[in-house]
């Protein structure tokens, strides 16, 4: 075990006045919200929505897929149901053992390598058909913004997203095929998107929209690059 179970938030009382619209949420984040489901939080605000992470799960399918920056488990827990194997690293020691109890909740606890350390540290050593990336953004404040600049550097990560599907492209065991999924901000700008292409670079951006709201948008590169 990396860390213990603790500092969970678990109803709305616990929770800080500014997130209490994510409890109204906590269904959409796991559908077996009750069936144990912990969260601390963190993980209220930055959990993908289990619908979209399923639809995640179905564009990656493949033998071997890295779950990057895996938080409480929503993503990584979807892709066990359609992967062999899925490699969750996660940086926060607590945070990590949260995931794989909530994988446990799900029972695909035995899908899935738990990685406790850097993503951009350990990149290198993995080997996986397609990596998937949901970079932390900056909390809820990402969207008073106006525009999300994936030109600029994550300030937790000391890189753009170009440079991060690059680091990401090292953890492939094809690194030409860039397969590389990035999940990213609803107020992502296309054009600065656009921008950090490079010669020969192919990407689709997709719109995710959940009861009619703009949730975020999710970027395929490389091989997973198809309408």
């Amino acid at each position: 075990m990396y860390g213990s179970l603790g500092n969970h938030v678990q109803s709305k009382r616990e929770l800080p006045r500014k997130l209490w619209k994510y409890w109204l949420q906590r269904y959409s984040l796991f559908k077996r919200f009750d069936e144990g489901i912990l969260m601390d939080e963190e993980g209220w605000y930055s959990a993908t929505p289990e619908v979209i992470a399923a639809h995640h799960a179905s564009k990656c399918r493949c033998s071997v897929i890295v779950d990057a920056f895996a938080g409480v488990g929503g993503n990584a827990i979807q892709f066990a149901l359609t992967c062999d194997k899925v490699i969750a690293v996660e940086l926060c020691p607590q945070r990590l053992e949260t995931a794989r109890h909530n994988a446990q909740v799900y029972g695909v606890a035995h899908k899935i390598d738990f990685i406790c350390g850097d993503f951009l540290e350990v990149a290198a050593s993995l080997e996986a058909d397609v990596v998937f990336l949901s970079p932390p953004w900056g909390g809820p404040a990402y969207s008073q913004s106006g525009v999300f600049d994936v030109r600029q550097e994550l300030d937790s990560l000391k890189q753009n997203l170009s440079q991060l599907v690059r680091t990401a492209s090292c953890a492939l065991r094809e690194p030409a095929s860039m397969a590389v999924a990035c999940f990213l901000p609803r107020n992502t700008d296309l054009q600065a998107l656009g921008e950090t292409l490079r010669q020969g670079d192919v990407c689709v951006a997709e719109r995710n929209v959940l009861n009619s709201h703009l949730k975020a948008m999710t970027v395929y590169y490389g091989s997973l690059a198809t309408l």
